[in-house]
């Protein structure tokens, strides 16, 4: 392969349902200003879905056009960017099993999400191979393309250190073939759903950026705010309302100044405060709406940049198998 110019950055998303702001701001944001200075491969990771959703994908398919459509909306580029889906890939899953010869089974146990996620997810049966090795088929996509840096937030880096774990074991076996790849950890601030917790769509408390206008306007006027300030006389406490929380990410400094004094001193009431958010969100999201709207009369545009970019890709993901192959003594010559 020829000697690269730039790092290479591998992130990619679950297909479990459309987008919403924690999404933009914690992960999509970010990837759309590391399109200048990385060689980025973003993928949709809908075997990843199958983790967790196994029972029932009839909604996989869609979702993941309903991803690719936000991302191509908010900005990330195929002509910047490589933007493809997992399963197109089919390298990922060999990469996969071989690692999976060499994966102790405690490493896999001790990653802190596979208990969370059982606790959490108390209705579905989770004691599976595919929930327990996810973070071994993580390791594989960021393997398989030979990543430099992950952009990850801090509840992320133990599955990233399992992957260091992992390249160096597969290298002290078999010799030098992948790098480590190294955390970028890039900001990710809790966007706070309608109801005041961590905004989610399995808790039905999202805005997403496919929602219209009036579906937007109505989810601010319905936020959470502040529960003792129960009449618009009474002063409020801005550092625990979630509205307050939401002008930090999309309302100007004055602008949030004007809301936390107003607040506090009961010279504004909730809506008002409300009012001037609703209008930053919408002019946060129109251009968004607009370009996703015009992407989406064209599917077949959508399905060809993903076929693409899997092109790209596979052709990445098939170099570094043969060079695996090679160290392990399993090719055929």
């Amino acid at each position: 392969m020829n000697q690269r110019r730039r790092a290479r950055v591998l992130s990619g998303m679950r297909p479990t349902g459309p987008s919403h702001l924690g999404h933009l701001v914690g992960a999509l944001d970010n990837w759309v200003q590391m399109q200048d200075q990385f060689d980025c491969f973003y993928t949709i990771v809908d075997w990843h879905a199958l983790t967790t959703d196994y029972a029932d994908t009839s909604g996989i398919r869609d979702n993941v056009r309903q991803v690719a459509l936000d991302w191509l909306a908010v900005g990330l580029d195929p002509e910047r960017s490589i933007l493809f889906v997992q399963s197109d890939v089919i390298e990922h899953a060999e990469l996969h099993l071989l690692l999976s010869m060499i994966a102790p089974l405690s490493w896999l146990e001790r990653v802190p999400t596979y208990k969370e996620q059982q606790q959490e997810l108390t209705g579905r049966d989770l004691r599976t191979y595919g929930f327990l090795g996810y973070p071994l088929l993580q390791t594989a996509d960021i393997l398989i393309y030979k990543a430099d840096a992950v952009p990850v937030g801090e509840d992320q880096l133990p599955h990233l250190e399992l992957s260091r774990e992992i390249a160096r074991r597969f290298n002290h076996f078999y010799g030098a073939v992948f790098p480590e790849p190294q955390a970028k950890l890039t900001p990710a601030p809790k966007v706070l759903g309608l109801d005041g917790r961590k905004m989610s769509k399995s808790y039905g408390n999202a805005i997403f950026l496919s929602d219209p206008p009036d579906v937007v306007s109505k989810k601010v006027d319905s936020m959470l705010t502040d529960t003792q300030r129960t009449h618009r006389h009474v002063p409020g406490r801005p550092e625990v309302c979630p509205v307050f929380d939401t002008h930090k990410l999309f309302s100007l400094t004055e602008q949030q100044d004007w809301a936390a004094a107003g607040c506090r001193s009961a010279e504004i009431g909730c809506r008002d405060c409300k009012a001037v958010l609703k209008e930053n969100l919408l002019e946060r999201l129109r251009p968004v709406a607009e370009r996703r709207s015009e992407l989406a009369t064209d599917p077949k545009g959508v399905d060809g940049i993903l076929s693409a970019g899997a092109d790209k890709a596979r052709s990445v993901a098939q170099e570094t198998m043969r060079d695996v192959r090679r160290a392990m003594k399993i090719d055929r010559g």
